[in-house]
């Protein structure tokens, strides 16, 4: 135990300063480590019969009115369920190729 303190003494400051910190951010990392193993609870969809709120249609119109560059009256917002949007970008990036056709 004895030898434990010499050497303790015999550490410099700033060596000391580092082992500390070291040990600090080892417990941070199990932490962190830990918490990333951990479960994550899938987020719920909204029920398709749910009312947007307010501030949401506010925000579609001003996305909208950036995107035409002037401002647009919406008639109807509603959610659309499903992958139609995911189909409908494979379809158009499939017909913006351009292919090639040798014929011999």
């Amino acid at each position: 135990m004895e030898s434990k303190a010499r050497e303790a003494d015999q550490v410099p400051p700033w060596l000391q300063s580092l082992r500390e910190e070291i040990e600090r951010l080892s417990g941070r990392v199990a932490a962190l480590e830990a918490a990333a193993q951990a479960p994550v609870p899938a987020a719920a969809a909204p029920p398709a019969s749910a009312e947007l709120s307010p501030q949401l249609v506010a925000v579609i119109g001003a996305a909208v009115a950036a995107f035409l560059g002037k401002k647009a009256h919406l008639r109807q917002v509603r959610l659309v369920g499903g992958s139609s949007w995911a189909q409908h970008g494979r379809a158009t990036i499939q017909a913006s190729h351009v292919l090639n056709v040798r014929h011999e």
